[in-house]
């Protein structure tokens, strides 16, 4: 699902939370050396969200929130901001000349540039806390 979340709005926020958990607390941001990445430029994406891309010669930017039971990918176009919620059980990542991710879908490619390699422990924690979310659902015993 994709929001337009230039402004505020109480019922986005509430979809958010019900989609891909609760944000975490400071805490627990702290314990795990943040939860957000750094700002990565967009090499490529479906046709589907071709619609969020700038048009002209810019250049995209985006960058990933994890949350407790999935992510929120931050899609800048120009002064519009738009919000991809992920949950962890549809979350597919790809790792090919950069990386990309695939849900509903959709997916976005990112640049193998020195962002995106900066941001090679979010990556590590991102399919981390994607595992311990698979976890609780492992029905080894049937």
């Amino acid at each position: 699902m994709v929001l337009n979340t230039t402004h505020f709005d109480r019922d986005h926020k509430q979809m958010l939370t019900d989609l891909v958990g609760r944000s975490f607390t400071l805490l627990e941001s702290l314990k795990m050396k943040g939860v957000g990445s750094k700002r990565m430029i967009i090499g490529n994406v479906s046709p589907n969200l071709s619609t969020y891309m700038n048009t002209v010669a810019d250049i995209n930017y985006a960058n990933i929130e994890l949350r407790t039971k999935g992510i929120l990918v931050f899609i800048n176009k120009g002064l519009q901001n738009f919000t991809w919620a992920i949950p962890y059980y549809q979350l597919v990542m790809y790792k090919t000349n950069g990386a990309s991710i695939h849900a509903q879908g959709k997916f976005i490619q990112f640049k193998n540039t020195k962002t995106f390699k900066e941001n090679k422990r979010f990556f590590t924690k991102m399919l981390d806390e994607k595992i311990k979310y698979d976890e609780q659902y492992n029905f080894q015993g049937l």
